[in-house]
């Protein structure tokens, strides 16, 4: 039986740990687009974004009964796989890399250069304003590159990030903090006098 389009991620989980191919489907469309993102925002990296959404779905196969409801949400859960194995892959090639560095790498990537028609000198000042975020937020230490990414590029609330990051919300709120102001030094630095984008204006432009 197909699983039904309005269940719950964690009705999900159950349907797959009892051995629903259909469910892990569902689930896997429903929230891969979601890791695959993080992953990038995360390291930069294409391979390592894509090599890290298929860790965590394949960790959930086969450890997907060690998820406690009572602790949080499947996706905060989910996110904080996709945390360990980023990092893990952070410490391991020492891949401090940038978007542009990484713009070498075309295989597979479905990125194209960017057209500005109508107003191409303005839409020009948004890419660059984009790239310049995109790097200011890759060049953060990785405490607080996660909190930027989950919490402004993803808008999870503190208590989720809290959970997927396995810290306490004070931590959330002051390494936040901090990291807006680490970006606001940088983007100055970069040429942008206005201050760190907000919440929504960061998930649009950053996915």
């Amino acid at each position: 039986m197909a699983a039904p389009a309005n269940s719950t991620d964690e009705q999900l989980l159950q349907r797959m740990l009892a051995g629903s191919d259909e469910a892990f489907t569902a689930l896997y469309r429903r929230r891969q687009g979601n890791i695959y993102r993080f992953a990038l925002q995360m390291s930069g990296s294409r391979s390592v974004a894509e090599e890290v959404t298929q860790e965590v779905f394949m960790l959930l196969m086969s450890q997907g009964h060690r998820y406690e409801p009572t602790r949080g949400s499947l996706v905060s859960y989910l996110y904080g796989i996709a945390r360990n194995f980023v990092l893990r892959s952070l410490e391991k090639d020492r891949l401090y890399v940038s978007l542009e560095a990484e713009g070498d790498d075309r295989n597979g990537s479905t990125a194209e250069t960017p057209t500005f028609p109508g107003d191409p000198l303005g839409d020009l000042t948004r890419f660059e304003r984009i790239e310049s975020l995109r790097l200011a937020v890759l060049a953060l230490p990785p405490h607080y590159r996660e909190v930027v990414v989950l919490c402004d590029f993803h808008e999870m609330s503190y208590a989720d990030a809290a959970v997927a990051l396995d810290v306490a919300l004070g931590t959330i709120r002051s390494r936040l903090h901090r990291a807006h102001l680490l970006l606001v030094e940088r983007l100055k630095a970069n040429g942008f006098t206005d201050s760190a984008p907000t919440r929504p204006q960061s998930a649009r432009c950053c996915v």
